[in-house]
């Protein structure tokens, strides 16, 4: 009897599940910074069921809730013209935003099978499927929102430790993928199945690594990107994404507990945050400074209550790749079906958690363009090096125009959301990433800066040779005057000919003197110094013309 009450307080009465995907895009047009991936969605097409989401603001103010309200006044100015853009002038006019959503409806539900599990499959609500694109990054956030009544604590673990997982990183001696479900199902409204995960299929994983360097995505993964396509693949695809980040997704879960939350042990909590699958609620799950400092690391109690007299409260936890909110469903103001903490961790924590994760994919997106524009310099090839230069100054922009659009320090000024969001891009490291992305733009910057100045300073070099030895020519002719040959008497034809004979000769006396003016340079230089001798000087001079003798080959 006394089993059953403890596995009554540890249901989970509602149970809310937010995955975020972050990826690369590819450019559609090389010539182009600023590409707009979400035109291709917006032409319908049968292969095609996305459809963009018009937000609450442009549509019936009537339809405008407390809740939209709610989430606008968390955030500072400057962050609700990120999220929510500026109005044009007129209340009936669209907003301006930099985000663009777009949303399938086709997926209901999906259903997982677990290694070492003999129930039935887990069916869970899926409440939304959306694309969050980002006006000038080349990066989308694919976001899957689920939920599920009356589930075991356990088995909300186990779904969350799981599910996450785009590809296996290896696999049991049994074939099922290490970490993953055995089976994951998207279902249709009618229950039809849509796609059927193959973690199980070792051989595709193996071979797609071997044949392109890079890791492919599971089964029921690729189906719900499409029509989008895996760059590193032969798949035909107009939309073209790649992995920035580790193989599993971060993840956000909310937990109303049916018993009080004060009776789980510090190993329950510490499963939960660290995003753990289920284990003795009496042992350790970790050890070290990560469970010694676990409660000043990872939690936020703010609004807890662990004294047994009084409401529980409710709990935040994080640890940069996961962010939890549990608290009792006996408290109205934690869970509300249609209000409480329930809608502010579907809107304004969502937000709070998709900002900086959407950083730190800017960043790393911007960090691998500059790897790949590296990797494609030949510095013995002109062509390469003005290529170069020129995808070096477009992410120098890039990166500006995100700095200045997106790159946000503080997002509120009501503590708790100000607090959450700095916790939050600690784990991250978005702030040392920011720093290294600046100075390897920089760096390159500054080389590219030294470099044409190098240029500059030759070619002055150069001119000045050029104007030293026409120096001498034209000394002689400004003395003698224009009146040296007679050419007066001479007939037009004769002086036409004298013209374009002078004008070769000194044509080809100046693009000599350039073609000559490095050595011709360095014979000045010596020339100048006082401490040559006459015979230094004149070997100088002689070098000028003397054969560069060629390098033996090894």
């Amino acid at each position: 009897m006394e089993a059953s009450n403890d596995n009554a307080q540890r249901m989970v009465r509602h149970f809310r599940e937010i995955l975020l995907w972050p990826l690369q895009l590819m450019p559609l047009r090389e010539s182009s910074q600023i590409q707009n991936h979400w035109e291709v969605l917006q032409v319908s097409s049968p292969d095609n069921p996305w459809r963009e989401v018009e937000d609450e603001f442009t549509g019936d103010p009537g339809e405008f809730q407390q809740r939209h309200y709610s989430e606008f006044v968390t955030f500072l100015p400057h962050v609700r013209r990120f999220l929510y853009g500026d109005a044009r002038g007129r209340a009936s006019s669209p907003a301006e935003s930099p985000i663009r959503v777009f949303r399938r409806e086709d997926i209901q539900q999906v259903r997982c099978t677990f290694p070492d599990e003999d129930g039935p499959p887990l069916v869970i609500d899926v409440a939304h499927v959306d694309l969050y694109f980002f006006y000038d990054l080349d990066i989308i956030v694919l976001t899957i929102e689920l939920f599920a009544s009356n589930i075991s604590l356990e088995l909300a673990q186990e779904f969350m430790f799981r599910f996450g997982r785009t590809y296996p990183i290896y696999w049991e001696r049994d074939g099922n993928g290490g970490h993953c479900p055995k089976t994951v199902e998207w279902l249709g409204a009618n229950g039809q199945v849509l796609a059927v995960s193959d973690y199980e299929n070792r051989d595709k994983f193996l071979r797609h690594v071997c044949e392109f360097r890079a890791p492919t995505d599971a089964a029921h993964w690729d189906f719900i990107m499409q029509p989008m396509v895996q760059h590193h693949s032969d798949s035909k695809g107009l939309l073209r994404y790649r992995h920035l980040e580790y193989h599993r997704m971060p993840v956000m879960g909310y937990l109303a507990l049916e018993g009080d939350p004060r009776a789980l042990t510090r190993a329950d909590f510490m499963r939960l945050t660290l995003v753990m699958p289920p284990g003795d609620p009496n042992v350790m799950p970790v050890c070290g400074t990560e469970s010694d400092k676990f409660e000043a690391l990872h939690c936020y109690d703010r609004y807890w209550n662990d004294q047994a007299e009084g409401p529980p409260g409710s709990r935040y936890t994080c640890c940069g790749e996961g962010f939890m909110l549990v608290g009792s469903a006996q408290q109205k103001f934690f869970y509300t079906p249609s209000g409480g903490l329930l809608q502010q961790f579907r809107h304004q924590y969502f937000l709070l958690f998709l900002i900086p994760h959407m950083h730190k994919a800017a960043l790393f997106m911007m960090a691998d363009r500059l790897v790949f524009s590296l990797k494609r310099l030949d510095i013995q090839n002109p062509e390469s090096v003005k290529r170069f230069k020129r995808e070096i100054r477009q992410i120098k922009e890039i990166f500006l125009r995100f700095t200045h659009r997106y790159w946000f320090h503080h997002i509120s000024d009501q503590s708790q959301a100000r607090e959450l969001y700095q916790r939050l891009r600690e784990f991250l490291g978005t702030a040392e990433l920011y720093q290294e992305v600046q100075e390897r733009i920089e760096d390159m910057d500054t080389y590219l800066d030294s470099d044409s100045l190098r240029r500059q300073a030759n070619t002055v070099v150069r001119l000045t040779v050029v104007t030293a030895f026409g120096l001498i020519g034209t000394t002689v002719t400004g003395y003698f005057g224009m009146n040296l040959l007679s050419l007066g008497e001479l007939s037009d034809w004769q002086k036409f000919i004298y013209f374009i004979g002078i004008l070769s000769t000194t044509t080809w006396v100046t693009f000599y003197t350039v073609m000559k003016s490095k050595r011709l340079s360095d014979f000045l230089d010596v020339l100048s110094d006082e401490r040559e001798s006459v015979r230094s000087k004149l070997g100088a001079l002689s070098s000028v013309w003397r054969k560069k003798l060629k390098r033996p080959e090894a």
